[in-house]
């Protein structure tokens, strides 16, 4: 069986009309045939699942049971220069998974079960315009050397979002077909449904890995660190391009001696493929007030080590609130000593960014 299965066992559907009458849209509501059914008016207010304090207590329980199926309005490629070129337009949003970190309940309101947009032929219809303007790459950049490359899973977990549609899928698809743009995804799940997709190179899987101590507290119902390291080598030999996110990398006592482990385990288990075609990105952690006070309500032992007022100094936010980072001057040691260490324990990974 599926290991999606287990982290979602959906029982309620909210589905926008203009959803419903789709291709997607069908075939969803077919793969959850016993599910109740519940019309709105639209995905972004459902009052029952977003803004309710009361759904602290049913954070897991919501992202378990709970699928919401809508229309995507707004299709737009966002310049990013990061992780990617351009940021795609969402196929799905929110997550069964449960990161403590994680920035998309922050901005939904308590509760992030996942969404998928049924309009799939007007995304990858979209993308595949926009590529085509783009030309061929004038010059290679930090992202990638010849492909412009688009994010597709900026608010959701693609290989998750694939054991409930086939979005992905055609997402994979259409870029395996693309002769000057890459897809990529970061994921904390391994799926290995998408082992016979044939993507021939043309989609990037980035496998988000943090020392086991801090997976155990913060990555609530991924899939284990060592299982993520073991895929690596299966998804290069399936076609995939495989890079890691160092992410977020999160300071606390003996943070640096469980990363150099964490690293000795990665270079025991790669191949020679792997490593030929290895980068990472490292990404410090950024946290929150309003996600503070909400996983006070439901993981407050993760806020011992994600809020550190004597290790971080707020900035105000774009949506009103407080974002918190590792002090100015402090972090840049974090960086430095972090990145130095990549280079010791893995002189083959090229490390794209680090911030």
């Amino acid at each position: 069986m599926n290991e999606g299965h287990r982290l979602l066992d959906i029982r309620r559907l909210y589905v926008e009309p203009a959803a419903a009458e789709l291709p997607r849209g069908k075939e969803i509501i077919q793969r959850f045939p016993d599910a109740e059914r519940v019309e709105i008016e639209s995905h972004h207010r459902i009052p029952e699942l977003y803004g309710d304090e009361a759904n602290v207590a049913r954070w897991v329980r919501i992202k378990t049971e709970a699928l919401v199926l809508g229309v995507k309005k707004s299709l737009t490629a966002r310049p990013n220069g990061r992780s990617s070129d351009f940021i795609a337009p969402s196929t799905a949003n929110g997550c069964a998974m449960a990161c403590a970190y994680c920035y998309v309940p922050r901005r939904k309101g308590y509760s992030n079960p996942i969404t998928v947009f049924a309009n799939i032929d007007k995304i990858t219809g979209y993308l595949a315009r926009h590529a085509g303007r783009q030309g061929v790459k004038p010059e290679p950049n930090q992202v990638d050397p010849r492909a412009w490359v688009y994010d597709i899973g900026e608010n959701s977990d693609c290989s998750v979002d694939a054991t409930v549609s086939a979005n992905v899928h055609d997402l994979v698809g259409l870029f395996r077909d693309l002769p000057n743009a890459k897809a990529s995804f970061a994921t904390k799940y391994v799926n290995r449904e998408l082992l016979g997709w044939d993507p021939r190179g043309r989609t990037r899987v980035r496998f988000s890995l943090m020392p086991a101590a801090d997976a155990k507290l913060l990555d609530i119902r991924t899939s284990p660190v060592a299982d993520r390291i073991a895929a690596i080598d299966d998804f290069v030999e399936a076609g995939y391009e495989v890079h890691v996110n160092f992410s977020p990398v999160v300071v606390r006592d003996g943070w640096l001696e469980d990363w150099a482990e964490l690293l000795g385990q990665l270079d025991d288990t790669l191949g020679p493929a792997a490593r030929a075609q290895l980068a990472a990105e490292v990404i410090f952690l950024t946290h929150n007030d309003r996600l503070h006070e909400v996983n006070l309500g439901w993981h407050p032992k993760a806020e011992e080590v994600l809020w550190r007022p004597d290790l971080q100094q707020p900035k105000r936010s774009q949506t009103g609130g407080w974002n918190v980072r590792y002090r100015t001057g402090h972090k840049g040691r974090y960086v430095t000593a972090l990145t130095d260490l990549i280079a010791e324990k893995l002189p083959y990974c090229t490390v794209r960014y680090a911030f």
